[in-house]
């Protein structure tokens, strides 16, 4: 299944004196993209934590492949390319809107925790949330 990308403006105080995307941005586009995709797939974060799942950030792997500058319009496609029990990773790439270029790619890693930073086995204690991230999980690629 897939979902719509996320879209948005880049804003001045997101720039640097050159005009370009301070780096430190990139995370947070990438953590607004992953909560609409929670958004459009039916699970918010905020439910789950009323559950008691908590989803830290693992890793964050970023390539900077061109500069972002105030007032361009990026689309930012996302996907699930691995699920365990108790990991999951997100597949994201940045694109220009105006030029149509992939300006940015990265890659997260999460796990499901419960509030005290316990490893929680989701597809065991909440098999309906796993059954939710299942259905969005790509086919690896080859």
């Amino acid at each position: 299944m897939k979902t719509i990308p996320y879209r948005r403006k880049i804003n001045y105080y997101e720039t640097d004196r050159m005009n370009i995307v301070h780096h430190s941005n990139y995370a947070r586009y990438l953590e607004e993209s992953r909560m609409d995709f929670m958004r459009q797939v039916g699970i918010s974060y905020d439910d789950l934590e009323e559950k008691g799942i908590v989803i830290p950030v693992l890793e964050l792997h970023d390539q900077y492949i061109k500069s972002l500058t105030f007032g361009d319009e990026i689309e930012i496609q996302i996907s699930l390319i691995k699920l365990t029990a108790v990991r999951f990773k997100m597949k994201y790439e940045i694109i220009n809107i105006a030029t149509g270029e992939v300006v940015h790619k990265a890659e997260t890693a999460h796990c499901f925790v419960e509030p005290g930073l316990v490893p929680l086995n989701l597809k065991k204690h909440f098999p309906e949330v796993y059954e939710v991230f299942e259905k969005y999980l790509e086919p690896e690629e080859n």
